[in-house]
């Protein structure tokens, strides 16, 4: 009757995932269903993941967070990673995108697909070189294919694949030169392999056969942005101005063989350029879900560009984007460990429900008065529970005890909330 979401929905068929998307954001599945059709949501789900909680990420709905892992060369223990996402799921990030470029790939990408409920995201010419065990310059169109369908087999629920950089944009690449030219790993990848074969780009240049794959899964295609901007000083110019023309042209090619599409953007931006490359990319891609690395605001902060990215992506959130990929404080440095990981999953979940609050996402306050309502009662234990980080929170005020348990060791006897209570319910106050 149908093969995936979008396929559903443009028949008015309501799904298993669309009921669930609607519960969650609390909307009817109706709604859902409209969205998913128009192509204003994805809900990434092979149909081979069967261990997925479904989640929607488009218009109206809750900004949503990813997190990247996996091995290196340089950093090989596929048990490292296996807590990074086990910590991941414990801390409700909605999707988990598996880079790993070297080693025993297939074998965590099976275990990642069996066990998270988390959407399972991959970026097929990463895994390419490891596990064809060919040099790049050896690597066939049809080979990259074949590292697709393998993926989508097991189970990935969406694959970045760069498209959008085909031999015109290289050459408007190589006419418009850069402080740090192309900085996207599967960007630069395809573009070294164009140079190096003379070929157009595979992904490009049979873009339909891999949509034929992508709808026989229901995998999402996350359209890459090769050309996003690794300085400030590169943003907005014509590489990405003009990639990002095309990928719209793709947005819709996708969508009329019913594969459902994300749209990825920047990268590094001065913070009065991020609303409006929100609102570029929205009317050049139809509405497509936009999903975006940081952006990372200043180029200056290598061990906190987990702020960086937050400060970004909050307004990026805030003026459109669905999807916001976490950054942590060992970006441009080293590969994350599990705290690197935290520090990065929760400023991404700060910056996304900052978003929520901005943009009217129906539920997005409760969250807030409830722990305004803990802090006017100097109820300690709901404050905890409704922190972002309720480990911390306990921590930081367990570690330095006041003298009175109705305060902090910050303001003591002169606490606001305190005196407030107390006056306002008709007892006596001292601060001696």
């Amino acid at each position: 009757m149908y093969k995936t979401q979008m396929e559903a929905a443009k028949k008015g068929i309501i799904t298993d995932a669309m009921k669930t998307v609607a519960q969650k954001e609390q909307k009817t599945p109706q709604e859902i269903c409209a969205l998913v059709a128009r192509g204003e949501v994805a809900i990434p789900a092979n149909k081979n993941h069967t261990a997925i909680s479904y989640e929607g990420i488009g218009t109206g709905l809750r900004t949503k967070i990813n997190v990247n892992l996996g091995i290196s060369r340089d950093c090989q223990d596929f048990e490292k990673e296996k807590e990074k996402v086990l910590r991941s799921i414990d801390m409700k990030a909605e999707a988990i995108m598996d880079l790993s470029s070297y080693g025993k790939t297939s074998e965590f990408r099976q275990w990642l697909v069996d066990n998270s409920p988390a959407m399972i995201g991959t970026v097929p010419v990463y895994d390419a070189v490891g596990f064809l065990e060919k040099d790049l310059k050896d690597i066939t169109a049809q080979d990259f294919l074949d590292v697709v369908r393998h993926h989508a087999e097991q189970g990935v629920d969406f694959m970045t694949v760069h498209a959008g950089i085909n031999r015109k944009n290289a050459a408007v690449f190589k006419n418009n030169p850069r402080l740090t030219n192309i900085v996207s790993r599967g960007g630069s990848l395809i573009f070294v392999w164009m140079e190096l074969t003379g070929n157009e780009n595979p992904f490009y240049e049979h873009y339909d056969e891999l949509m034929d794959i992508f709808y026989e899964y229901d995998v999402t295609v996350s359209l890459g942005d090769a050309c996003r901007p690794g300085s400030i000083h590169d943003s907005t110019d014509p590489s990405q101005v003009e990639e990002l023309i095309i990928l719209g042209e793709l947005t819709k090619r996708a969508w009329e063989k019913n594969v459902q599409v994300m749209v990825e953007g920047p990268g590094h931006m001065a913070l009065d350029e991020i609303a409006a490359n929100m609102k570029l990319q929205k009317r050049l891609c139809h509405n497509a879900p936009f999903y975006v690395l940081g952006p990372l605001v200043t180029d200056i902060a290598p061990g906190y560009d987990h702020i960086t990215s937050a400060i970004g992506g909050a307004v990026a959130a805030a003026s459109g984007a669905d999807f916001l990929c976490y950054v942590t404080p060992a970006e441009h440095l080293r590969l994350p460990d599990l705290e690197d990981m935290k520090e990065g999953i929760i400023a991404a979940k700060i910056a996304a429900h900052a978003a929520d609050i901005a943009k009217g996402i129906k539920g997005a306050r409760d969250w807030d008065d409830r722990m305004s309502q803990a802090r006017q009662r100097i109820d300690w234990e709901e404050m905890y529970r409704q922190a972002i980080d309720p480990e911390k929170a306990r921590r930081y005020h367990e570690s330095s005890a006041p003298e009175h348990a109705d305060t902090c060791s910050m303001c003591g006897k002169m606490c606001a909330m305190r005196n407030m209570n107390k006056i306002l319910n008709g007892e006596d106050l001292s601060l001696l």
